[in-house]
Formats: C-alpha cells, structure tokens, sequence
C-alpha cells in the first residue's frame, strides 16, 4: 500500500468520502456549469475519490492521481493516468483540453518550482480559451490550520496562485479568495439542501470560506508569457 493510500484511507471512511460526494454532486449542478460546458473535455488534476470527475458534465472525462486507487473510484468512461502531476500531463497532447480541474491538489506539491512546471503543462494541453480552475486552502483564511493536514507543503493566497497564473500566460477570469469551508471533517453541515444555500448567499463565504476558487484561461492567441 502506498503512502497515499495510507493516508486517505485514514483521513476518509466510507461515510465520509459519501458526503463528499454530494457535495460534488451540488457544486456539479449549480457551481460549475458556469464554467465547464457539458460539451467539454475535462481533466482533473490529483483526481482524488473522482468526486469532480465523476459528477461534472463533460464529454470527455480524464482523471490524473498518483495514487492507484483513483481506477476504483473512477466512473465508467473516465480516463485514468495512474502518476505523479507531471509525468500524467506529460502525456497529454497539447491543445486538446477544455477544462482543467485542480481541485485541493497544488497544497501537495513539493515547491513552487515544480507548481511552475504543472501550470506550463496545464498551459500546454488547454485549447485556446479553455479553462484551468483551481480551488485549494487559502493560507490568508486558514493560517496555521493549513498543516492539519500531513501531506500539506505548499502554502498559498489567492493574491500569489493568481500571479502564478498570470505569469504562467493565463488570463485571470474570476478570483474568489473565499469560497467553500477549508474541509469537509469540519462541523458545518453538508446536507445537498445547506450547500446549495451556502451557494446562493456568497456573504456566507465570508465567515465560513477557507478554499479560494479561481478560474484562468487560455488566450485566444495560445502564447505564454
């Protein structure tokens, strides 16, 4: 067994990788149509238990995680690269992207230089306008919360993964430096019906938000910065 399959097993019982998923189910509906067509090919950074991939509208779906277990929790239909960020995007041809989904993934990494190479690559494989979404721990909101977690290295506000956007060649579309609670182990409730009204009242976020959510696209003309 691997690390990472040690310490999601541990973090997450069954009950609550179920919760996650209706969480997702949710965001799925009423978040992400704003961003992602149904018509569009979707990669999903650090898939995880597949609660983005599985439940947004696409096409065309392809999950990316180093941990083998992703296979199992995958959908029928979605794409899985077991690897490490770099090598699984590496093996994707450029410009055949629509939306790339990192979802709680770019905390993990292990220093801004190899965050530096997944964003040239994410770049790289985007269709011209196409999307990269990324929503992770705002360390401006969570602070020292942020290593509850043992697998947390790479520490961020949404003012500095912008930048990394911008000077990665993305135009910044949307900055939202609060959006859903720092984790789902939190006390906040997750029923379908409370998230969808956390979601239609955004002075919500304020108090209880310690995810940023921020969307870059690709421009028109393909050329990085």
């Amino acid at each position: 067994m691997t690390v990472d399959q040690n310490i999601y097993r541990t973090r997450f019982d069954e009950e609550g990788l179920s919760k996650k998923i209706e969480i997702w189910r949710v965001l799925a509906k009423h978040w992400f149509p704003k961003f992602i067509s149904a018509e569009s090919v979707t990669l999903d950074l650090g898939a995880g238990a597949c609660g983005f991939i599985n439940t947004v509208a696409s096409r065309e779906k392809i999950a990316i995680d180093r941990n083998p277990d992703v296979v199992e929790f995958a959908s029928e239909g979605v794409r899985c690269i077991v690897d490490e960020l770099l090598p699984g995007l590496k093996q994707i041809p450029p410009d055949s992207i629509d939306a790339v989904m990192a979802s709680n993934v770019f905390e993990h990494l292990p220093n801004k230089e190899y965050l530096f190479e997944c964003l040239t690559h994410a770049y790289r494989v985007l269709r011209s306008g196409g999307k990269l979404i990324v929503m992770q721990p705002n360390f401006r909101a969570v602070k020292e919360r942020f290593y509850d977690f043992s697998d947390h290295c790479l520490p961020l506000t949404e003012k500095g993964m912008a930048e990394a956007l911008a000077s990665s060649g993305f135009t910044i579309e949307y900055v939202k430096g609060r959006f859903l609670p720092y984790t789902t182990k939190s006390r906040y409730p997750k029923w379908p019906i409370l998230v969808r009204l956390y979601l239609l009242f955004p002075i919500a976020h304020r108090f209880m938000g310690g995810q940023m959510f921020i969307v870059g696209s690709k421009p028109a003309s393909g050329h990085a910065c």
